[in-house]
């Protein structure tokens, strides 16, 4: 009979190092709290405050309930190995190495949480991807992307909002605003930040040549609350409206629904286009704005403490985070963690949780120096 105990020590080790890093005694001294809160008939009276207060008690149960189940579960391969082991009994062997394996990916999941420690982590994300250099295969290589982003966004269970979309010249996308909805959505999607190049055979070629293009996505940590975020000076904003475009009925058509927020200190631009009304647009793009403001603000921080510029490099070569060659061979390769893959279909259609994971523990290795 095979003794797992000391796969399964190991196992218990890990346990409660995730007590620790998953704060399992504040949440459980916070989830009463804010059960009473939730509790209150007035609730929804301040409907942005309920909506934190529930979110905040879904993510602490959760944490709560998925560290009690794998203390359970560890609890129980131990005892079962224990008994094996005393009665030399060959007959549980598989069922222990199964639990203990079972367990052991289940830990190597649970850690990914501990990388998500950065102030902002655990916040919704507000993503832009902007076509660079390459004419129309560079639009249509933006359109590409937001696809990515959306079909991984749907197998991790997140919710995307699209909030402005131009279209390019003759096809795909000239740019495109979206919010990114899900726990540590934008702890996930910082490792997007950056220039994407693409190398394939372009499609509006009509020799059949191989074309580079680039796009840039740019990801900032999203706020409900702009006065949460950063102090905005309404004289710094130049506010425009225009007529929406798009699908979305007669009224998208007849008035000047959507706006456009311009910060003219720093040249950022924000905008919406498909809320009901022009005050709800206005709104949205606001936090938006208060995003991408708090965002820049930080890395001028980082770029001060680093000594380093910190100014966006231009959206063409030589610039680029990651690149995606189509032909005349496959390989998606991240040109910062060096990880690579050679499963390009994979990947477009957003399987990315190995390219963010890998950047994700580059980073933190980095940080760590």
């Amino acid at each position: 009979m095979q003794d797992f105990s000391d796969r399964l020590r190991k196992l218990r080790g890990r346990l409660d190092e995730a007590e620790a890093y998953l704060r399992i005694r504040a949440l459980r001294a916070r989830r009463p709290q804010l059960e009473a809160e939730v509790s209150r008939p007035d609730l929804w009276d301040d409907q942005d405050r309920a909506r934190g207060l529930t979110s905040e008690l879904a993510a602490v149960a959760e944490d709560i309930e998925l560290f009690d189940q794998l203390a359970a579960d560890l609890s129980d391969a131990e005892i079962l190995n224990q008994l094996a082991v005393e009665e030399s009994d060959d007959s549980q062997e598989a069922e222990i190495a199964e639990a203990a394996a079972a367990l052991e990916q289940r830990f190597d999941e649970l850690e990914l949480r501990s990388l998500f420690a950065g102030e902002f982590d655990d916040r919704d994300a507000v993503c832009q991807i902007k076509s660079g250099e390459g004419g129309t295969d560079a639009q249509d290589w933006a359109e590409m992307l937001m696809r990515m982003y959306a079909r991984w966004a749907e197998r991790r269970g997140f919710g995307l909002e699209v909030t402005a979309v131009s279209e390019g010249t003759e096809a795909g996308l000239s740019s495109v605003e979206f919010i990114l909805k899900g726990r540590c959505a934008y702890g996930w999607m910082q490792s997007e930040h950056g220039v994407h190049r693409l190398v394939r055979i372009s499609p509006f070629n009509n020799e059949g040549k191989r074309q580079t293009a680039f796009a840039a996505v740019q990801v900032a940590p999203f706020f409900e609350e702009v006065s949460d975020a950063i102090d905005i000076d309404e004289r710094d904003l130049r506010v425009d409206t225009y007529r929406s475009s798009g699908a979305g009925g007669q009224h998208v058509n007849v008035t000047d629904s959507a706006v456009r927020i311009t910060h003219t200190p720093t040249g950022l631009v924000t905008s919406c286009q498909n809320e009901r009304s022009q005050h709800q647009n206005k709104d949205r793009a606001m936090q938006m704005m208060a995003a991408k403001l708090l965002d820049l603000e930080r890395k001028r921080r980082e770029a001060e403490i680093a000594g380093i510029t910190g100014e966006q490099q231009n959206v063409g070569f030589g610039s680029q985070i990651r690149n995606y060659v189509l032909q005349p061979y496959q390989m998606v390769k991240d040109l910062r963690s060096e990880r690579e893959t050679s499963d390009v279909d994979g990947v477009l259609g957003g399987d990315l949780d190995g390219l963010m994971e890998t950047w994700l523990r580059w980073s933190r290795a980095r940080a760590e120096l």
